[in-house]
């Protein structure tokens, strides 16, 4: 993933900057708890794409 290009991406829900998980090969929104899955090098900023963050414990 190019630097510039993470410099204009931002989320397309909240519009927050977003963080590059290289291992991972998604980009993160941490104020919406999204991962946003980058394929063959394009990132996919679709909030339908999107792998939810937020993990359900089972505790009440």
């Amino acid at each position: 993933m190019e630097a510039r290009l993470l410099d204009v991406l931002v989320c397309p829900l909240c519009k927050s900057p977003l963080v590059y998980d290289k291992e991972a090969q998604e980009l993160i929104c941490n104020a919406d708890k999204l991962a946003y899955p980058i394929r063959d090098g394009i990132p996919i900023m679709w909030a339908e794409q999107a792998r939810s963050l937020t993990a359900n414990t089972g505790v009440d």
